[in-house]
């Protein structure tokens, strides 16, 4: 058997790209999933997990806005 790499055959997005579009969408879930995780700390009271959380998904809704802003700027150019 083979190994092949991946470079946009298949999928018709060069690997660089793709990766770009699975960050932004892994930060996005991750802001999500860290809802969740905020929600059940404020109900047992945990305020230090609540600020790290917090914390974390403001990183994580940084983190894909500045994939979205290159996602934009190389699809527009």
């Amino acid at each position: 058997m083979t190994s092949t790499s991946e470079t946009g055959g298949v999928t018709g997005t060069r690997d660089k790209n793709y990766d770009l579009i699975w960050y932004v969408e892994a930060c996005l879930d991750n802001a999500l999933r860290l809802e969740t995780y905020i929600q059940d700390a404020e109900r047992d009271k945990d305020n230090e997990l609540v600020d790290l959380f917090h914390k974390a998904q403001a990183d994580s809704r940084k983190g894909a806005e500045m994939g979205k802003q290159l996602l934009r700027e190389r699809l527009s150019g």
